[in-house]
């Protein structure tokens, strides 16, 4: 059988609760070790003492050597990962993690940088503002969030002075409230080479894509927390295991990672639902049904990669490097 991507066994170094419902963990190496390096906008999967493993973005800046940092929103409605983060993790406690990895990456050499960001979708998007920042570059943000109290680097934000822009529905003794992000005017004045980045919640993607529908796709660059689309499970095809030799049958109502996890293959796999990358897989033959908001349009019609935990298949036969 297939061994998983290696780990990284880490030390949690700090617990720190930043706003209501978001505590941002500290990690470091342990005794004698170092951490990989990283670009801003990549993310690690943790993997949870409970059995989970969920991915979270970085938020320190990739200059800070032997430190990860993410935030971690506890979700009420979620699966359990961060109801354990927020319940559980203690200084002190060792986990494994990935290596971090990502799709979301910063353009360094761009004239000018917009990032938007909705609730916690300022961690990948604070490590990209460190990031610009230490490297002198122009850029500016606007992060909208219900409140202030449930909106995390607040207090390292306001020291951005005009760079930094909050949209918050209720205001407070020190920021009033504003009216949306008009991502429509921010577009319009932008700089004609101007590189724009999103993550937030579904409704802030879909106006952040309509509002640069026009702009050439080098130029626009958003992560997700959801899937939004269906994952669709009808129909029966055959996976052809290149590597180990081995066929199996994904029948209706499973997913290749599922099949392959109930033939005993021990893959890797974080979200289940096409938006970490985790699972992705090489595709030496077939036409996959890409279900997955991780790869660009380009990357799906070429058919050379595929999201094993979502997408299907179009044709009878699909062969995976596996």
């Amino acid at each position: 059988m297939l061994a998983p991507h290696p780990t990284i066994r880490v030390r949690v170094t700090s617990v720190k609760q930043e706003a209501r419902d978001i505590k941002l963990v500290e990690l470091g190496p342990l005794d004698g070790d170092s951490l990989p390096p990283f670009s801003a906008g990549s993310h690690i999967d943790l993997h949870l003492a409970n059995g989970m493993i969920r991915s979270y973005s970085l938020s320190n800046g990739p200059d800070q050597a032997n430190r990860y940092l993410v935030g971690v929103k506890n979700e009420e409605a979620g699966r359990g990962g961060s109801r354990f983060i927020h319940e559980r993790l203690e200084v002190g406690d060792e986990i494994e993690i990935s290596a971090p990895r990502g799709h979301f990456k910063l353009e360094e050499d761009a004239e000018h940088s917009v990032l938007i960001a909705g609730g916690i979708g300022i961690t990948p998007l604070m490590s990209m503002s460190r990031r610009l920042e230490s490297l002198g570059k122009s850029w500016e943000m606007h992060y909208a969030a219900r409140d202030v109290e449930n909106a995390g680097f607040v207090a390292e934000l306001r020291g951005f002075g005009r760079k930094v822009q909050f949209y918050f529905r209720k205001g407070s003794r020190d920021i009033s409230a504003r009216d949306r992000v008009d991502l429509a005017a921010l577009i319009k004045r932008a700089p004609g080479n101007t590189h724009f980045y999103c993550c937030g919640p579904s409704e802030m993607i879909m106006a952040f894509q309509a509002a640069t529908e026009s702009l050439p796709t080098t130029r626009v660059h958003l992560e997700r927390f959801s899937n939004e689309q269906q994952v669709e499970k009808e129909g029966t095809f055959t996976v052809v295991l290149q590597r180990s030799g081995e066929t199996l049958e994904v029948c209706s109502g499973q997913t290749i990672l599922e099949a392959l996890l109930d033939r005993g293959f021990d893959v890797p796999y974080s979200c289940t639902e096409g938006i970490c990358s985790t699972c992705q897989t090489t595709v030496v033959s077939g036409i996959p049904d890409h279900r997955d908001m991780i790869l660009s349009k380009e990357q799906k019609e070429s058919n050379k990669l595929i999201m094993i935990c979502c997408s299907r298949s179009k044709t009878d036969t699909l062969v995976l490097d596996i």
